[in-house]
């Protein structure tokens, strides 16, 4: 069987394609990413403008006309939080299925640290003892904590990238005062957490996946992405720390030519990087591992193992391809509920 994991995230529409096999890992046989750039479209009143939800349906069609090309039986569609958050979103879902065909569902938060820390722990093996992840999207950060397969600790916390950005970040390059503001934002959203993660015992191993990570391990020297997952990959909270500075003096135009950061989360990276080192300091993390593995992952393993025995159940439902159907449309399983 063909899976197919399309992410509608803040950024971009991303889908992951997997031949399935009993016992093998989801490795990609293609990938396909079509831009969204929704962080650009949100308005005052916390909806996406009406040019956002146009590109956005379009990324979803593009994306699904990729997975009819590349014979996917099953398909998973889902938005993160740029989607979910979103005040129109009932809006931005009808539109996607009134043009592609397929109404995308949603995960929650605590789902998506679910998920992508089974990626995570799949990923390293049993004998990685106790795991933290940590994981900064657009929208949301995500934290999850345990050392079986199922986390026992998982939340999401609106400390996403894009929209710190556009909460504090309101000049380009920033303001001293705006950077200063958002470090105490971020300390005091974190302070809850911090308190329940000190409580537990310590990870052995603390892992961090999303694009916010790798590009930060990327300006510290790391491997870039076309060198393959199984190359280690690291960052620590002193490579972080001091690049904040110099990622604060510069614009975000300036920030896109360097190595391992892309255009459009170029604005966004200051954000994700003052996130990323406040997390870090305040649970006392010197360094972590950047994990190839991540939501995407989560969803297909959870796939397979339900599949294997059946009581596995995944918050999403699968849309499957009908033999007799145009390549324009998909016909869901069951209609997912909106959640």
């Amino acid at each position: 069987m063909r899976l197919g994991v399309l992410d509608i995230g803040s950024n971009s529409a991303q889908l992951q394609i997997v031949d399935v096999r009993p016992g093998a890992p989801p490795l990609p046989a293609h990938s396909v990413k079509s831009p969204t750039l929704l962080g650009e479209e949100i308005e005052p009143d916390g909806s996406v403008s009406a040019e956002g939800v146009e590109r956005v349906a379009s990324a979803v069609a593009d994306a699904v006309a990729a997975a009819y090309r590349h014979g996917v039986d099953q398909l998973y569609p889902f938005a993160t939080s740029a989607v979910r958050d979103a005040t129109n979103r009932e809006e931005i879902v009808g539109h996607i299925q009134r043009v592609v065909g397929i109404r995308p569902q949603f995960l929650a938060g605590e789902e998506e640290a679910r998920l992508t820390y089974q990626a995570a722990h799949r990923w390293y093996g049993w004998s990685v003892g106790r795991l933290l992840l940590l994981d900064i999207g657009g929208g949301s950060m995500e934290i999850a904590l345990g050392r079986d397969a199922d986390p026992e600790l998982a939340v999401s916390l609106p400390l996403g990238a894009g929209r710190l950005t556009r909460a504090f970040l309101d000049h380009d390059p920033p303001k001293r005062a705006e950077v200063k503001e958002l470090r105490r934002h971020v300390r005091d959203t974190l302070g809850e957490v911090v308190d329940r993660l000190r409580w537990e015992s310590a990870p052995r191993k603390v892992v961090a996946t999303s694009k916010t990570f790798k590009q930060l391990a990327r300006l510290a020297g790391a491997a870039p992405q076309r060198d393959g997952p199984f190359v280690s990959r690291a960052l620590s909270a002193d490579d972080v720390r001091d690049w904040i500075p110099r990622l604060a003096k510069m614009s975000a135009a300036q920030r896109g030519r360097l190595r391992g950061v892309s255009q459009p989360r170029a604005k966004q990276i200051l954000a994700g990087a003052i996130v990323a080192h406040a997390t870090m300091t305040a649970l006392g993390v010197e360094r972590l591992r950047i994990c190839p593995w991540a939501l995407r992952e989560g969803i297909m393993l959870q796939h397979i193992e339900t599949t294997a025995d059946g009581n596995v159940s995944l918050p999403l439902q699968p849309l499957v391809r009908m033999a007799d159907q145009p390549e324009a449309t998909v016909t869901p399983l069951h209609n997912p509920p909106l959640r």
